[in-house]
Protein backbone atom coordinates (compact mmCIF):
# COMPACT_ATOMS: atom_id res chain seq x y z
CA UNK A 1 0.00 0.00 0.00
CA UNK A 2 1.41 3.29 -1.22
CA UNK A 3 1.45 5.88 2.32
CA UNK A 4 3.24 9.27 0.41
CA UNK A 5 2.52 11.14 -2.87
CA UNK A 6 3.81 13.83 -3.41
CA UNK A 7 3.72 16.41 -7.10
CA UNK A 8 2.56 19.41 -7.85
CA UNK A 9 3.92 21.56 -11.05
CA UNK A 10 6.54 24.49 -10.36
CA UNK A 11 8.99 24.85 -7.63
CA UNK A 12 7.19 23.82 -4.35
CA UNK A 13 8.77 26.66 -2.57
CA UNK A 14 6.35 28.84 -4.22
CA UNK A 15 3.09 26.75 -3.46
CA UNK A 16 1.55 26.86 0.29
CA UNK A 17 1.82 22.75 1.82
CA UNK A 18 -1.37 20.56 2.41
CA UNK A 19 -1.34 17.07 3.91
CA UNK A 20 -4.20 15.11 2.86
CA UNK A 21 -4.94 12.20 5.51
CA UNK A 22 -7.41 9.63 3.56
CA UNK A 23 -7.80 5.77 4.55
CA UNK A 24 -10.10 5.59 1.14
CA UNK A 25 -7.25 5.95 -1.94
CA UNK A 26 -10.14 6.96 -4.51
CA UNK A 27 -11.34 9.75 -1.71
CA UNK A 28 -7.42 10.58 -1.30
CA UNK A 29 -7.10 11.10 -5.37
CA UNK A 30 -10.36 13.36 -5.30
CA UNK A 31 -9.01 15.76 -2.78
CA UNK A 32 -5.71 15.77 -3.94
CA UNK A 33 -6.49 16.77 -7.06
CA UNK A 34 -8.64 19.59 -5.72
CA UNK A 35 -6.11 20.61 -3.94
CA UNK A 36 -3.65 20.78 -6.76
CA UNK A 37 -6.26 22.44 -9.17
CA UNK A 38 -5.80 24.80 -6.81
CA UNK A 39 -2.48 24.93 -6.62
CA UNK A 40 -1.41 23.77 -3.58
CA UNK A 41 1.56 20.94 -2.79
CA UNK A 42 -0.06 18.21 -1.75
CA UNK A 43 1.38 15.22 0.34
CA UNK A 44 -1.15 12.87 0.84
CA UNK A 45 -1.06 9.68 3.36
CA UNK A 46 -3.56 6.66 4.27
CA UNK A 47 -3.66 7.15 7.89
CA UNK A 48 -3.67 9.33 10.70
CA UNK A 49 -0.41 7.54 12.36
CA UNK A 50 1.08 8.14 8.95
CA UNK A 51 0.47 11.94 8.66
CA UNK A 52 2.20 11.82 12.58
CA UNK A 53 5.37 10.04 11.46
CA UNK A 54 5.30 12.37 8.41
CA UNK A 55 4.91 15.39 10.64
CA UNK A 56 7.81 14.43 12.45
CA UNK A 57 10.36 14.63 9.21
CA UNK A 58 8.13 17.29 7.26
CA UNK A 59 7.22 20.07 10.03
CA UNK A 60 6.59 22.47 6.93
CA UNK A 61 3.16 21.61 6.12
CA UNK A 62 0.69 24.48 6.23
CA UNK A 63 -2.46 23.01 6.34
CA UNK A 64 -4.46 19.15 7.47
CA UNK A 65 -7.05 17.96 5.68
CA UNK A 66 -8.43 14.92 7.30
CA UNK A 67 -10.97 12.36 6.79
CA UNK A 68 -13.28 11.78 10.53
CA UNK A 69 -13.78 7.83 10.02
CA UNK A 70 -10.50 5.67 9.41
CA UNK A 71 -9.20 2.67 11.26
CA UNK A 72 -6.92 3.32 14.07
CA UNK A 73 -6.68 6.90 14.70
CA UNK A 74 -10.28 8.93 13.40
CA UNK A 75 -9.80 12.31 12.24
CA UNK A 76 -10.98 13.65 15.67
CA UNK A 77 -8.20 11.70 17.44
CA UNK A 78 -5.23 13.23 14.59
CA UNK A 79 -6.60 16.72 15.46
CA UNK A 80 -6.58 16.26 18.99
CA UNK A 81 -2.58 14.86 18.95
CA UNK A 82 -2.12 17.89 16.42
CA UNK A 83 -3.70 20.74 19.72
CA UNK A 84 -1.87 19.12 22.36
CA UNK A 85 1.59 19.23 20.38
CA UNK A 86 3.31 22.49 20.98
CA UNK A 87 5.30 22.26 17.53
CA UNK A 88 2.15 21.20 15.54
CA UNK A 89 -0.65 23.33 17.22
CA UNK A 90 -0.65 26.13 15.12
CA UNK A 91 -1.25 23.84 11.71
CA UNK A 92 -4.76 24.55 10.69
CA UNK A 93 -6.84 21.12 10.29
CA UNK A 94 -10.07 20.65 8.36
CA UNK A 95 -11.97 17.66 8.88
CA UNK A 96 -14.32 15.67 6.18
CA UNK A 97 -16.73 13.33 6.01
CA UNK A 98 -19.41 11.61 4.31
CA UNK A 99 -21.89 11.85 7.55
CA UNK A 100 -23.53 15.02 8.54
CA UNK A 101 -23.73 14.34 11.99
CA UNK A 102 -24.29 17.62 13.68
CA UNK A 103 -22.66 17.14 17.23
CA UNK A 104 -19.67 15.52 15.49
CA UNK A 105 -19.08 18.61 13.57
CA UNK A 106 -19.05 20.93 16.87
CA UNK A 107 -17.13 18.49 18.89
CA UNK A 108 -14.24 18.98 15.86
CA UNK A 109 -14.92 22.20 15.39
CA UNK A 110 -14.92 23.42 19.45
CA UNK A 111 -11.33 20.77 19.76
CA UNK A 112 -9.94 23.56 16.77
CA UNK A 113 -10.84 22.27 13.77
CA UNK A 114 -10.68 25.35 11.17
CA UNK A 115 -13.38 23.57 8.98
CA UNK A 116 -15.39 20.87 8.49
CA UNK A 117 -16.55 19.59 4.78
CA UNK A 118 -18.68 17.12 3.62
CA UNK A 119 -17.73 14.48 0.95
CA UNK A 120 -18.31 14.20 -1.54
CA UNK A 121 -15.72 17.09 -1.58
CA UNK A 122 -16.33 19.88 -4.34
CA UNK A 123 -13.73 22.50 -6.20
CA UNK A 124 -15.57 25.24 -4.95
CA UNK A 125 -15.30 23.87 -1.29
CA UNK A 126 -11.71 23.73 -1.60
CA UNK A 127 -11.19 26.86 -2.85
CA UNK A 128 -13.38 28.71 -0.39
CA UNK A 129 -12.13 26.75 2.47
CA UNK A 130 -8.33 27.46 1.54
CA UNK A 131 -8.89 31.04 0.80
CA UNK A 132 -10.03 31.34 4.52
CA UNK A 133 -7.45 29.16 6.17
CA UNK A 134 -4.68 29.80 4.18
CA UNK A 135 -4.63 33.64 2.98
Amino acid sequence: MASYSTGAEGSSQELLHVLAVDDSLVDRKVITGLLRKSKYRVTAVDSGKRALELLDSEPNVNMIITDYSMPEMTGYELLKKLKESSELCQIPVVIMSSENVPTRINRCLEEGAEGFLLKPVQLSDVSRLCNRVLR
